[in-house]
């Protein structure tokens, strides 16, 4: 019960300031220009949201550390944090409760953007079981990230420094896979780090391929992620 009041609170605190109401409108926006606009939707003439999904575990690059680059940098920078962790709450309750609640804000921008899967299946015969496995896919992805966020912004007090470290990382997490194609690679590096890869498990459930494997590989990197949120803040607590 107590996680939930603090995603809860979390999550409409998320409306106080301007950042909230822009990543609402801005990642629809840049996912369906992307689609629509510059991407091969026209050119392939067939009702397919692969290209939209493809596009984003690089719009969750921007849009996880905006979601998450204020939930703990602000609080310490506020001071707020140390009041925080007096609560008569466990450490997990807290990470979990600014998580849940990161995680519905990225919900209800998903949300938004299903004007675009609508809008393909008013233009020709949409298959919406796809549509459904990708954007589980894109939940389970933005989980991690969102985790990865989370864990960057408890590190500092500054929140565009939590965000440009957010992004970098989770461009690292994106692109890890094509050093694996580097001929100097070793060959158990190489799958070292394919296995890393956010975007390869990620094309592998949007085309309809939802492996356990790929979804326990989510879960555990925002597992691995939130344990290190709290151990971050168990130090700083009893520092």
């Amino acid at each position: 019960m107590r996680v939930w009041l603090l995603a809860k609170r979390e999550f409409f605190a998320t409306f106080d300031a301007p950042t909230g109401y822009v990543v609402l409108a801005l990642f629809p926006a840049l996912a369906a220009t992307l689609f629509f606009l510059t991407g091969p939707f026209f050119a392939l003439n067939e009702a397919s949201l692969r290209p939209f999904f493809a596009t984003m575990p690089w719009l969750l690059v921007l849009l996880a550390p905006a979601i998450t680059m204020s939930l703990w940098a602000e609080e310490k920078r506020s001071g707020t944090e140390e009041l925080l962790l007096t609560y008569p709450f466990h450490l997990r309750q807290l990470v979990l409760g600014k998580f849940f609640g990161a995680w519905a804000i990225l919900a209800l921008a998903l949300v938004f953007s299903l004007a675009v899967p609508f809008t393909v299946d008013a233009l020709g015969d949409l298959d919406w079981g796809p549509v459904g496995g990708g954007y589980l896919s894109v939940l389970l992805l933005g989980g991690a990230s969102l985790a990865v966020g989370l864990f960057l912004s408890s590190c500092t007090d500054n929140q565009i420094v939590a965000w440009l470290l957010g992004a970098t990382v989770l461009l690292a997490f994106n692109l890890v896979g094509l050093a694996a194609t580097a001929a100097s690679m070793p060959p158990t590096l190489g799958q070292l780090f394919l296995a890393l890869d956010f975007g390869n498990h990620f094309q592998a459930m949007t085309r309809g391929v939802i492996d356990i494997g790929n979804i326990m590989f989510y879960l555990g990197v925002t597992a691995f992620f939130l344990v290190a949120n709290g151990v971050v803040l168990e130090r700083r607590r009893w520092s």
